[in-house]
Order: C-alpha cells, then structure tokens, then sequence
C-alpha cells in the first residue's frame, strides 16, 4: 500500500535475475497475467537467461473484456469496479497460474498488474493508481500503487514493484517449508 521501492533503471533486471535463479534453485515457476504493463513484465523475466526453466508464460489482456474472456476475471467484478481494482489484480494473479499450468501442475507463483499508466484518468482513477497482484499456495493478495511520472515511468515502477513483490513472496513460501 506504498509506493515502489526505491529503485534505479537497473533494478527492475536485477530483481528479475533473482527471482528465476531462486525459483530454479527451488524448482518453482511463475506466469504473469499482464494489462497496464503490455507484456513488459513478462519481457524482463524473459531477458533473464535461464528463464525458461522457470518463466512458463503470460498473457496479456490489456482490453477489458479480455480480462474476462482470456482470463477469466469475474464479469460481475469488471462491470460493478472497472478493471482498476485489487480483486481484479488478484483474480489475474490467481487464474494465470493454472492458465499457464504445464503437465497439469500450474505455476507457483502468480502475479498481475492491472491500473492506469496515464497520461488520462480511467474511471475515476487517476494516472499512476495501480495494482500489483501476487498468488501462490500459500494464498492471494494485492498491493495498491500511487506512482508518479509518464506512462513509461508507470509501467516500470510497476514491473519494479511486481518483481520485489514475488520475491517477498517466495520469502515467506521459505519461511513456512521452514516452519
């Protein structure tokens, strides 16, 4: 419910780099269900060598409706809220886990972003209001951002944030196998 971490340009590539190599040390995956960012997100897991053996996939719903129809976001939910929501976020985060499931098992980790990267409001909201959701076994959960700058500057500090969230993610994942 803050902003993003404080963060350079090389941030976003270092975080990336981390999460593959602590999810291929520890055998997880991850899928991405992406609409504010446009597939950026998915790009900077995907400039990390060795993402294969951990990135299984994203979709990119950018368009409403495909929220709904791509990823099953609840119809009632995008209608009542708009796609600027934490439940949407947390719906992305959730259901792109198994959307992107191979051999049946769906990925460990879930994130999604959903907001408005500007230079306009949407529905009410102002530029740089997003939602970054995160989804693993051990539950869902959203995180609200008031971000400052560009449609780029929004668009980083998102992937940014999503990156530091999953590994805070796979932080507490280690804390409870370690319980």
């Amino acid at each position: 419910m803050t902003g993003p971490a404080e963060a350079g340009p090389e941030a976003p590539a270092t975080d990336a780099t981390e999460l593959i190599t602590r999810l291929v040390a520890s055998g997880r995956t991850v899928a991405c269900a992406e609409s504010l960012t446009g597939g950026l997100l998915a790009a900077t897991l995907v400039d990390v060598p060795g993402a294969s053996n951990a990135f299984l996939g994203g979709i990119v719903a950018y368009a409403t409706e495909l929220k709904r129809a791509l990823v099953d976001v609840d119809a009632h939910l995008l209608e009542e809220r708009g796609p600027v929501d934490p439940e949407v976020a947390e719906q992305l985060a959730d259901h792109v886990r198994t959307l992107c499931a191979v051999d049946g098992r769906p990925a460990d980790l879930g994130i999604g972003t959903t907001g408005v990267a500007g230079p306009d409001p949407q529905d009410g909201h102002a530029p740089g209001t997003v939602f970054v959701g995160i989804a693993s076994p051990r539950g869902i959960r959203s995180v609200r951002l008031t971000l400052a700058g560009d449609r780029a500057d929004v668009r980083r500090s998102t992937v940014a944030r999503a990156l530091a969230e999953a590994l805070a993610e796979l932080d507490e994942i280690g804390a409870r196998a370690a319980e």
